[in-house]
């Protein structure tokens, strides 16, 4: 393998994870193309430049590239307006190909339907297999839809059946993601591939408790829950406060020690009520107790996980969990909801704990089963990092280069070349 192009038409692994479309998506991305670049495959990044000052080109890391493209407006643009650039992104994208020679790509890889999308075209244009990778199903996130969220539009239903039916080789998360793709798209079960995400173990390890509460103005005794991803009726942030404030009805005492961490920004339909968990925290009587940060990177991000008694993961669906890893990864266990990929992320009863449903009173009782029991919570977190081992991006990127091997010699005998 020797080149690769990769396709995130919404949102640059330049960007910070957890506010706007940027996320879990982000991290695969640059922690898959990082790693490829160090076996020697060089990795071109298109995405869709959202700012005039932003340059054509930019190194991401020794051997892998971001060019930004032009296709639209550079402010402004939801992600709901994208599929009426995906033409103007699709020209960029084989401009940049055409200033090679024929061949240049291996393999093209996608990121998202919309990304699906362009690989597409891509891929009947420079005669190279397409491998896709979802991230997230309308189909499966209709089904388990929030109450106040918005529903995929059928546009993406469509646009997701069209990429499945013509993709090489499709790249699930999970063994569920795997039997949705065959179960609610007809995806030919041969050219899926279970490739689960991993964690980052150099930078998400054990550390200091005290030090990481101290950086962030937390009392050594404090309780501390923590919310970690972008703030939308998906990621279901408010599930935390709700268990908050059932834990306090039934100790109030507690109220003195407890600090609910909530740490990201707006995105998705969550963009329309910034102010929204705000204002059901001082509607249920917590807003005392909850903190809110902007979203954090690097060291600052392993600092709340390892500042933390227990992470919730309340998702309404989530393919994998990456924040469940992290979190884990640094020695702290996780309460997460029983849904997609999280009960592969999370060992239930050995490095955290599932919940069925999203009701305050189950909540509350798994987080305080933990939070409130200090020999409970150390004996999950001791299993809770050999779990997070079991994942790394090491052996993601070595199964994705196998897959992608995999599929460009399917496709050279499928064409007779």
């Amino acid at each position: 393998m020797r080149r690769v192009a990769v396709l995130s038409v919404h949102t640059s692994p330049l960007e910070q994870p957890g506010t706007g479309d940027a996320g879990g998506m982000n991290v695969y991305i640059v922690e898959t193309a990082t790693r490829m670049a160090r076996r020697g495959v060089e990795v071109e990044v298109f995405t869709r430049a959202t700012g005039s000052d932003l340059p054509p080109v930019a190194e991401l890391a020794p051997g892998v590239t971001v060019r930004h493209v032009v296709a639209g407006p550079f402010e402004g643009l939801g992600k709901e307006e994208l599929p009426g650039q995906l033409c103007a992104f699709t020209a960029g994208v084989l401009r940049a190909e055409a200033r090679h020679d024929p061949g240049h790509y291996d393999v093209v890889h996608s990121h998202y339907w919309l990304s699906g999308q362009v690989g597409w075209l891509a891929r009947e244009r420079w005669a190279v297999p397409l491998v896709h990778t979802a991230h997230t199903l309308a189909k499966v996130k209709n089904a388990n839809l929030a109450t106040s969220d918005t529903p995929e539009p059928r546009m993406r239903v469509i646009g997701e059946e069209q990429v499945v039916a013509e993709a090489d080789r499709l790249v699930a998360n999970t063994d569920v993601e795997a039997r949705e793709l065959v179960d609610l798209y007809a995806a030919d079960p041969a050219k899926v591939v279970v490739v689960p995400p991993g964690v980052d173990l150099d930078r998400f390890t054990p550390g200091d408790r005290g030090a990481a509460r101290a950086a962030l103005d937390l009392r050594p005794d404090a309780v501390v829950l923590a919310f970690v991803g972008r703030i939308q009726p998906l990621k279901a942030p408010d599930v935390l406060i709700r268990a908050a404030a059932e834990l306090l009805l039934h100790a109030p005492l507690l109220r003195e020690r407890l600090v609910v961490l909530v740490v990201g920004g707006p995105s998705g339909s969550g963009v329309r009520t910034p102010e929204e968990l705000k204002r059901l925290a001082g509607e249920l009587g917590v807003a005392d107790v909850v903190r809110f940060l902007p979203p954090q990177g690097g060291e600052a991000l392993a600092r709340v996980y390892r500042a933390a008694d227990v992470v919730a993961v309340p998702s309404h669906n989530e393919s994998f969990g990456l924040v469940a890893l992290e979190a884990q990864a640094c020695g702290t266990p996780v309460v997460a909801a029983a849904v997609g990929g999280l009960p592969v992320a999370v060992r239930d009863g050995v490095s955290g704990l599932l919940v069925e449903g999203h009701e305050a009173g189950p909540w509350a009782r798994a987080l305080g089963e933990l939070a409130l029991h200090p020999a409970r919570r150390e004996e999950l977190a001791a299993n809770a990092v050999g779990h997070a081992h079991r994942f790394s991006w090491d052996r993601t990127t070595d199964s994705l280069l196998a897959g992608y091997a995999q599929a460009r010699d399917v496709f050279r005998e499928e064409a007779g070349t």
